[in-house]
């Protein structure tokens, strides 16, 4: 019983922390350059081109596009990612997400 209660512990505090860490928002004064990436034939007619994609990572973003990835559910679209000013602040990234149609 000490023990789940001990790994119960453990990983609150991890999905805590993962939680703090992911509301961080992350504003850069110049846009992070995409690399470019050839497009590969897709794996499916369901699957969409993801492209311009960036993930905050260590204070930074990092590239994360340029894949084909499938709908979570039958129906459902890409809505891409853009980039938000913000006065003061310089830009954010909006990342992108699926959404019915």
């Amino acid at each position: 019983m000490q023990k789940l209660l001990s790994r119960m512990a453990i990983l609150s505090v991890i999905f805590m922390a993962i939680t703090f860490s992911a509301s961080a928002q992350i504003y850069v004064k110049i846009r992070p350059v995409a690399p470019v990436i050839v497009r590969p034939a897709p794996p499916s007619p369901a699957h969409v081109w993801i492209g311009e994609e960036w993930e905050p990572r260590g204070g930074t973003y990092v590239y994360a596009g340029g894949h084909w990835a499938a709908p979570p559910h039958p129906g459902w679209i890409w809505i891409p990612g853009h980039w938000r000013r913000h006065d003061r602040n310089g830009e954010e990234w909006i990342r992108g997400h699926w959404r019915r149609r």
